[in-house]
């Protein structure tokens, strides 16, 4: 079934392809807004955002602007004329003369039960923190940063051995369910935006490369949930012997601490002491090497404890 509203839809990774397919389905998409190519790999070719592979293999008119506010693209959207703009992931602040276009305004797809980890990287914060769930809140955008009244919500919970990746990947397609739920009621009018609370607020911001150094002064329990969160990106490492030793998975080691930053064998693997308790160090990966387990690492003839 496809609904009467025109739509543009804006975003750039992973987590925003499923958003723009099941949108696709049942609405009439305009176009697509994504990030421009960016280089990557050791090549620095120029990689497109997975949102617009999949704009692409829909057939949707695609824009990347380097900034939203330029006359070219606020004259291309205008020229759009969407009734409803909806983003998911875009990452680009939008501003007021945007969110002022369509006439039921700009829905956001966000990763986070609001007001809890508004900002760029609220998966990844959720894993940080602890939590033992996190959600996809649904919400009309305002100039602020994640603030904007609420459509709906729906928790999901967060496995003990959850990446940032697994979460994203689960994450994704229940925020597509999700807006396709909420839309209908939002556009007839049923459905009212409410206010957030102010109470419970948390900001998780961009993460940059450097956010990825394992702080061995920090305890083993909040350095397992730093490697798990940052898996895939940033990643998490320390510097080993002069060059930066990655880790991929690690879990928390029993017995007694050997003191902050120190080495020592456990269970067969590398491990670390930390200001409390041991992290060991399941895969990691050696500078200009491949990944590998951390029993691989030490049969390579390292002298892992005297480092």
């Amino acid at each position: 079934m496809t609904h009467q509203a025109r739509i543009v839809f804006m975003g750039s990774p992973e987590f925003a392809v499923p958003t723009l397919e099941a949108l696709a389905r049942c609405y009439i998409l305009a176009g697509v807004v994504t990030q421009p190519d960016r280089p990557a790999g050791r090549g620095q070719s120029l990689v497109p955002p997975p949102v617009k592979l999949a704009a692409l293999r829909l057939g949707i008119s695609i824009m990347q602007p380097e900034k939203l506010r330029l006359p070219e693209a606020m004259n291309q959207l205008q020229a759009w004329a969407p009734d409803l703009i909806v983003v998911a992931a875009f990452g680009q602040i939008l501003r007021p003369a945007v969110l002022d276009l369509p006439r039921f305004g700009c829905i956001n797809v966000h990763g986070s039960l609001l007001p809890r980890g508004r900002g760029a990287a609220p998966i990844q914060a959720a894993i940080l923190a602890g939590d033992k769930e996190t959600g996809i809140t649904i919400m009309k955008m305002d100039p602020g940063v994640d603030t904007g009244p609420i459509l709906s919500q729906r928790a999901i919970p967060i496995a003990p051995d959850d990446t940032g990746g697994s979460l994203f990947a689960k994450m994704a397609p229940f925020g597509a369910e999700l807006l396709l739920e909420t839309l209908p009621r939002y556009i007839s009018g049923e459905l009212v935006p409410q206010p957030q609370p102010d109470e419970g607020a948390t900001y998780a911001p961009m993460l940059k490369k450097e956010d990825g150094l394992l702080d061995f002064t920090k305890p083993a329990i909040e350095l397992e949930r730093h490697v798990r969160a940052f898996n895939p990106w940033p990643g998490t490492w320390f510097d080993w012997n002069g060059t930066p030793l990655k880790i991929l998975r690690a879990r928390l080691g029993e017995g007694e601490t050997p003191g902050t930053g120190r080495k020592r064998i456990l269970e067969g693997c590398p491990a670390v002491g930390t200001s409390e308790g041991i992290l060991i160090l399941e895969d990691l990966q050696p500078a200009g090497k491949k990944p590998m387990s951390g029993k691989a690492f030490l049969t390579g003839g390292r002298d892992w404890q005297n480092t």
